[in-house]
């Protein structure tokens, strides 16, 4: 499928996903959520793919914030329903994605853009990346999920902070504050982002599917965990890649995941 606002491109059963908005700071408006959700829909059942990397064009900015051009004149049930919206279509369905999404965090990501980083699985950024929630200094609140899950990154007294000051963190910052996983020159964050991704992919990619669902189980109200862990970790039992993996360790041999 062709995109207006989004890059593609697969190797080596890598996807990698880039914003190309550069003349807007690859802000993120409905038609580019849109083509998100699209993308993301067709490497959910594209087997040849493995593991998404999301980025955004140039040198500037992952994603710079939304496009305030396009609800600056919203009533509170049109704001209501673009929060909704967004967050059923791309940053809930990215978190919960079954395949491994890595954010390379390649300059700023603000507002949105570090709403759709965070809803990565993890994040990892170049040494000249800002990042922060500056919806306050505009009269609203984070409305893609910041407000969720920005504290269970970085804990509710940064969060806080962060939020409430409207101010950017660095790079650096961030990776004290647990935003991100590495920080790298920026041009060594795509290499550094597909090494990550090679690694996971020697695993197995039903088992790191269970587990993605295990983790953010623990993050939803009134599911437990725990519960959910035990449910997946019986199913893995039923699973080719399991019989593989057991036989291959058994057998003192390099595993070969069939992914089933």
């Amino acid at each position: 499928m062709s995109y207006k606002n989004i890059l593609e491109e697969i190797e080596d059963n890598i996807l990698t996903i880039t914003i190309d908005r550069p003349k807007k700071l690859n802000a993120l408006n409905r038609e580019t959520i849109q083509e998100l959700h699209n993308a993301f829909k067709e490497a959910r059942s594209n087997e040849e793919i493995k593991v998404i990397i999301l980025t955004g064009s140039g040198e500037k900015a992952f994603v710079a914030g939304a496009d305030i051009s396009e609800f600056a004149d919203f009533s509170p049930k049109e704001g209501k329903r673009l929060a909704a919206d967004g967050q059923e279509k791309l940053f809930n369905y990215v978190a919960n994605f079954p395949k491994p999404v890595i954010a390379a965090v390649n300059g700023f990501a603000l507002g949105g853009g570090l709403e759709l980083a965070m809803a990565a699985h993890f994040r990892i950024a170049s040494d000249n990346a800002k990042m922060g929630l500056p919806e306050v200094s505009l009269g609203v609140i984070p409305g893609y999920g910041g407000t969720q899950r920005l504290p269970q990154l970085v804990g509710k007294g940064r969060a806080m902070e962060m939020i409430m000051t409207a101010g950017m963190i660095d790079a650096n910052q961030a990776l004290q504050y647990n935003l991100v996983n590495h920080v790298t020159e920026q041009e060594e964050l795509l290499e550094f982002a597909e090494e990550l991704a090679n690694k996971i992919m020697k695993n197995s990619m039903v088992a790191i599917s269970a587990a993605i669902k295990s983790i953010n189980a623990n993050f939803e109200a009134g599911v437990n965990g725990f519960e959910t862990e035990i449910q997946e970790f019986g199913r893995s039992f039923g699973t080719e890649d399991f019989k593989e993996g057991t036989s291959a360790f058994l057998n003192k041999r390099k595993a070969d995941f069939p992914g089933k």
